[in-house]
């Protein structure tokens, strides 16, 4: 069995033991990606920053997402159509998204969002990172991603992220 499948089935089996667990994974893995959204809203709120720069890292961070989930992500999925773990796999079942399962979505969306902001600022970004892996590992755990898919949304996500800072810099010196 391929290591990706032997890394899923492995986390997989840690649902179904705990009902505690289970509603953890749930949470992480469906609800987390609000907190996310809001702490990410509260920061540029807080920070201690002008209000240029805060426009930089609100469109860096938005341009990521929107190159990292709707352009790549998008495009791969046209062309490559794997199915979810749960299709033909019997797996402990926690959540029950739909549509294709690589590249992941989620983690192309949240690995761009932590990445965009570890440009501007390391400790939130180790923040945003810290909380797009657990949602992303508990996507694992609850049945709907194989570890490779993940994997490539962070790859995916980070890129993207790199690329809009790129970008939004040159716009701003251009700006200048």
């Amino acid at each position: 069995m391929p290591l990706d499948t032997n890394i899923f089935y492995f986390l997989n089996s840690l649902a179904g033991k705990s009902r505690a667990f289970d509603i953890l994974v749930i949470f992480l893995s469906q609800y987390l990606q609000y907190l996310l959204g809001v702490l990410f809203l509260i920061f540029l709120y807080f920070l201690q920053k002008g209000k240029r720069e805060k426009i930089c890292i609100f469109l860096t961070t938005i341009f990521s997402i929107i190159i990292s989930r709707l352009f790549i992500t998008g495009l791969i999925r046209l062309f490559h159509h794997r199915p979810r773990p749960f299709a033909f796999n019997n797996v402990h079942q926690l959540i029950f998204p739909n549509g294709y399962s690589f590249p992941s979505g989620h983690s192309a969306f949240f690995f761009a969002m932590a990445a965009a902001i570890f440009l501007f600022n390391k400790k939130m970004g180790i923040i945003f990172f810290a909380g797009a892996i657990l949602m992303n590992v508990s996507r694992i755990i609850a049945g709907a991603h194989y570890p490779s898919d993940i994997m490539a949304g962070a790859i995916i996500g980070i890129f993207s992220a790199f690329l809009a800072g790129f970008l939004v810099k040159r716009l701003e010196e251009k700006n200048d």
